[in-house]
């Protein structure tokens, strides 16, 4: 039910209009796409670290929330984000079930979770 919602959902909302996945998530970065994204800002990698990057062990993570990549709503890298912006909300991955949790912590954030939910509601028969 939820791929097919997701389908039918995620077409109809314009994300690049609403930007609050952008002003409040903690994305973690891979080597990869910090290489490609401060390729293409023109940095070295060093500079872009620096600048953008929060480094605990293997990981790394934005450094800022809301993004800084983030102006006027828009992503200013869109078409070079990295693999966790791209998924989000992550409504067509499998395992849904595996992250109730995460979904119901982003419902009142993201209007494709908060229209998928409420239509599960509809169609699983959910009453208050």
């Amino acid at each position: 039910m939820v791929f097919e919602l997701n389908e039918t959902i995620t077409p109809q909302i314009d994300c690049t209009s609403c930007g609050n996945c952008c002003k409040s998530l903690l994305i973690n970065v891979t080597e990869t796409e910090a290489d490609a994204l401060s390729l293409h800002l023109n940095q070295t990698r060093k500079d872009f670290d620096n600048q953008y990057l929060e480094k605990s062990g293997n990981m790394m993570l934005m450094n800022a929330i809301p993004c800084t990549f983030l102006r006027n709503d828009i992503c200013t890298v869109y078409e070079n984000r990295f693999a966790g912006c791209r998924e989000f909300p992550a409504m067509h991955l499998p395992d849904f079930n595996k992250r109730l949790f995460t979904t119901f912590m982003h419902y009142n954030r993201c209007l494709i979770i908060y229209n998928i939910v409420e239509e599960l509601k509809v169609m699983t028969g959910f009453k208050r």
